[in-house]
């Protein structure tokens, strides 16, 4: 029996979900939310096999939600969304149902999904997720979990980023957070006009410079509001002169 979590904010929706799913004897409704924050508990707690999921939601969305998730399930997402997300559906998803849908279209993505239940991998959600990234919509704020909590930051509030190993340290006036993420990433998704790649390992709001200086042979260093200095090679000097206009 394959264990399905429902995540969806709007009851009646829930309610159509959970109607169709037991209709079907190999399924076993774990549990359902109203929230992405509950569905992270409830992920971590029962282990899916499946979940359906809706984009928009309050709080965090749905891929919001499922960033922090480190072994994301296979998702069938339920939803009405723009058509940059619809075409990464169709690259990465297992299926997509556009609301409102009936049993018959519901069946059909089940379908697929238990057809394609051995070749589905997690690496087919990361991959969607890299791809919807890139849409305007979700390049406003990154949504971190630290520890137990959920954080939202907007990203005009982050200082400059540093890569650490498989993680990227996202820095704030509040201390530092750390993000599953590459620094390339970071580099193709973030605001262009906010953020500018200083060197191989940091990315700085340019909002935050007060001065650039000298720092040995050809370095520079970047001085932020905060007194925090950041490293600037040699070609993140040209990036910075050209963004900044000197």
């Amino acid at each position: 029996m394959s264990k399905v979590i429902i995540i969806d904010d709007e009851s009646l929706a829930r309610s159509i979900v959970k109607e169709y799913v037991q209709k079907h004897t190999e399924l076993e409704l774990v549990a359902e939310c109203g929230d992405g924050f509950e569905g992270v508990k409830a992920i971590q707690q029962h282990q899916p096999d499946l979940i359906f999921l809706d984009i928009q939601m309050p709080k965090i969305n749905g891929f919001e939600m499922l960033e922090l998730i480190e072994e994301p399930p296979a998702v069938i997402f339920t939803t009405a969304f723009d058509e940059y997300a619809i075409k990464a559906f169709e690259s990465h998803a297992v299926d997509y149902l556009l609301k409102p849908f009936d049993q018959i279209r519901f069946d059909k993505a089940l379908a697929k999904w238990q057809e394609q239940k051995e070749k589905h991998t997690e690496k087919n959600t990361k991959e969607l997720l890299d791809s919807v990234s890139q849409s305007p919509s979700q390049s406003q704020r990154i949504v971190i979990k630290d520890g137990s909590k959920i954080k939202i930051i907007p990203v005009q509030d982050v200082l400059y980023l540093e890569a650490a190993d498989d993680y990227v340290k996202v820095h704030t006036k509040e201390g530092y957070f750390l993000k599953n993420k590459t620094m390339g990433h970071f580099e193709k998704t973030l605001p262009e006009n906010l953020f500018a790649r200083s060197h191989r390992s940091y990315i700085i709001n340019i909002t935050q410079i007060t001065r650039i200086d000298a720092y040995e042979k050809d370095g520079h260093v970047a001085v932020l509001r905060t007194g925090a200095k950041v490293p600037v090679s040699r070609s993140g000097y040209g990036k910075l002169k050209e963004v900044l206009g000197l």
